[in-house]
């Protein structure tokens, strides 16, 4: 049992590494098509095309799940459920909460909350694909903290 739940943790806490990861190097690399209109709107539609991350990382996830179904990944469960978790706290932090999709958490009440808004802030303030900063999400560069 334990070995599931170091698993689910495991793969909960490498996604915000992989979230890091294919914000800088493919988000922000050869798939920026999909991921500019996310710094700069350019149609009227609720959806962007960068929600199209959104729905990889769902696939990879229900892969897992199906591995575990059909007894192919032992694990599988536990790997899926963890990339689950992650993209839901994903999207609660960055489109609710940063981005304001749906009204729900509109203020920035504590510490963190604050340093993840700056961070996420100073991310936007570039609308090209270079000279980036701040790709992760959870983990929020000390600076950020300072008042």
């Amino acid at each position: 049992m334990w070995i599931y739940i170091l698993v689910f943790f495991t793969t909960f806490f490498f996604m915000e590494f992989m979230a890091w990861f294919s914000h800088k190097y493919i988000m922000h690399g050869f798939l920026w098509s999909l991921h500019a209109d996310h710094h700069k709107k350019d149609h009227d539609s609720w959806f962007e095309r960068n929600d199209a991350f959104f729905i990889f990382y769902a696939v990879v996830s229900i892969s897992f799940f199906l591995l575990w179904r059909y007894d192919i990944f032992t694990l599988g469960l536990a790997v899926g459920l963890g990339i689950f978790a992650y993209g839901w706290t994903y999207f609660l932090v960055h489109d609710i909460f940063i981005h304001q999709r749906f009204k729900w958490f509109r203020n920035a009440n504590n510490f963190y909350a604050k340093a993840v808004r700056r961070a996420h802030k100073m991310h936007h303030k570039h609308i090209g694909k270079e000279d980036g900063e701040c790709f992760g999400m959870l983990l929020v560069p000390f600076k950020y903290f300072k008042k």
